[in-house]
């Protein structure tokens, strides 16, 4: 029987939550989506298949506010909006290789 757990096992750790949403079924896909540069809503749906534009709205809305890209509207006509990697978001490529690697290494493909 395992000891029971300490009340102050999280203690220092930050308030804020970590970034869970990395681990969304689609943001991974979207980081390596921008990573060579800018792209358009359209260029980012269409390698993405499968996804809803409300659901790439909604995870692209969901990584701006957490700092891990930027929108940037310009003003013309038809409207341009480009999605850019902060400096945050280009963290995460380090990490992410990892937990592919890992997920290639230790879980077996879903079509065995």
């Amino acid at each position: 029987m395992p000891k029971p757990l300490d009340s102050d096992l999280f203690v220092g750790c930050p308030s804020r939550p970590p970034f869970f949403r990395v681990g969304g079924k689609w943001t991974a896909m979207i980081l390596v989506c921008l990573r060579d540069g800018p792209r358009r809503f359209t260029e980012i749906q269409a390698v993405l298949p499968g996804i809803t534009p409300k659901v790439l709205t909604e995870s692209l809305r969901a990584m701006e506010n957490d700092a891990l890209l930027t929108r940037k509207a310009y003003p013309e006509n038809p409207p341009r909006v480009q999605y850019s990697l902060t400096p945050l978001g280009r963290t995460l490529f380090k990490p992410l290789a990892a937990a592919c690697e890992w997920n290639s290494m230790y879980l077996r493909s879903t079509k065995d």
